[in-house]
């Protein structure tokens, strides 16, 4: 394969695989919706090498299952699976932050994690969901990038990505949407760009409690649902 083709089929594989990232955000592809290597090759009318590719690439995110014989299907995230997501999260930056590690704002990267939380708390005050999950992505990803360990910072951007699968559907439901979502943003990020870890800790536990809370009653209608009581 020439130089060209491989950075063609990289580029396609990646395309392929945000792009169904978003679907599966957005609701287009729900949770249990099975396909194909074939019928997404075919939906997006290119080859099936940089398809499959991108598929389990979402497959080791956690988005998707894979099924030898059945191809792809997108995961269904339970209330206890979205409590294990918060937990490991504010686990690693409790971790992060309540260490010597200093934190670190490089020239002028700080703008860009600025528009993006500016952006974010915009959507969330209007309840616009879609354009939301989008830019708090990029706020968080940008802003772990300061830790300046990469496999942290990819590792909480997997599982924000998982957390928002889980939450997304139940949210455009809930009556008590703009109350849930989060609004901080821009606080956070004038927190870091002090340098103030005691603000930031402080700010990264309640954001994770009051995640946790609504885990827990998630997980508890979950079973009086399944259970009956």
């Amino acid at each position: 394969m020439s130089p060209h083709g491989g950075v063609t089929r990289n580029t396609l594989r990646r395309q392929i695989s945000g792009a169904l990232r978003d679907e599966v955000l957005a609701g287009r592809l729900p949770s249990g919706k099975e396909f194909t290597v074939k019928q997404i090759a075919e939906q997006y009318g290119v080859s099936a090498t940089p398809v499959r590719e991108a598929l389990f690439d979402l497959a080791s995110q956690g988005l998707l299952v894979s099924d030898e014989h059945r191809g792809f299907q997108v995961r269904a995230f339970s209330a206890e699976d979205y409590r294990s997501i918060v937990q490991a999260r504010s686990v690693i930056v409790e971790g992060v932050f309540s260490g010597c590690h200093p934190i670190t704002v490089r020239g002028e990267a700080m703008v860009s994690v600025r528009r993006r939380a500016s952006e974010a708390a915009r959507a969330a005050k209007g309840g616009d969901l879609d354009v939301l999950i989008g830019y708090d992505l990029r706020f968080w990803r940008e802003l772990s990038a300061f830790l300046g360990n990469p496999n942290i910072s990819d590792f909480l951007a997997t599982l924000r990505v998982q957390g928002w699968v889980f939450l997304v559907h139940r949210l455009r439901t809930s009556a008590e949407r703009n109350r849930l979502l989060w609004l901080d943003h821009e606080a956070l990020a004038d927190a870091v760009t002090s340098g103030d870890r005691t603000r930031v800790l402080a700010m990264l536990r309640g954001y994770y409690a009051r995640e946790q809370e609504w885990a827990e009653r998630l997980l508890a209608m979950e079973r009086i649902a399944t259970d009956g009581y």
